[in-house]
């Protein structure tokens, strides 16, 4: 099987309610129309952890559903599974960003990127839209949430099938909201690349 659509123990499409879900939002339209309305939903009704003040850290795409919250980690496990539900290949990318836009420490964010007909790899990101942050389905054209601009921040090329370990680990570790934004994943570009 397409390993960009399998379901897995995180990408957890086959659970009943993420399967339910993925089906509500399947376009007769086709594939695009419903990549464009998975990607909606998760960044318009799922809530960013922080930006919502939420406590719990969700992991799986089940996870995330039950809750209506995820961190950008989060969020794009359920828009992978909601879209493999679909039959549309979806993975997983990062950037390493810094965390106040002055240089170190800096963090992982996460977000997908979607096997379009005819058009290839679009990446999205689906982390949610608040003031200075806007995110949109507009392909060929990508709108990310963020661009790296200091020394340090990158755009991973590489579509993962699976998260990252070091995302898995730090989402399993913390138990809160305010404990993993005390310890968000980061990895340097050689490990990620290697």
């Amino acid at each position: 099987m397409n390993p960009y659509l399998a379901a897995t123990d995180i990408i957890d499409w086959t659970h009943p309610d993420v399967l339910a879900r993925a089906l509500a939002l399947k376009s007769a339209d086709g594939p695009v129309v419903t990549a464009e309305n998975c990607f909606c939903w998760v960044r318009d009704e799922i809530h960013h952890s922080i930006d919502h003040g939420d406590r719990v850290v969700t992991l799986s795409a089940s996870q995330v559903l039950q809750h209506r919250t995820g961190f950008c980690y989060g969020k794009s496990h359920l828009l992978a599974a909601l879209l493999r539900a679909n039959n549309i290949p979806a993975g997983l990318c990062y950037q390493r960003l810094c965390l106040d836009d002055q240089g170190p420490p800096f963090c992982l964010h996460g977000f997908n990127a979607i096997a379009l007909p005819g058009m290839g790899w679009y990446r999205v990101d689906a982390r949610g839209n608040r003031p200075g942050i806007e995110t949109r389905f507009d392909p060929p054209r990508e709108v990310l949430a963020f661009q790296p601009k200091q020394r340090g921040e990158q755009t991973f090329e590489a579509i993962w099938p699976e998260p990252l370990p070091v995302v898995v680990e730090a989402l399993r570790r913390c138990n809160t909201v305010s404990e993993l934004i005390s310890q968000l994943p980061d990895c340097w570009v050689q490990a990620l690349v290697d």
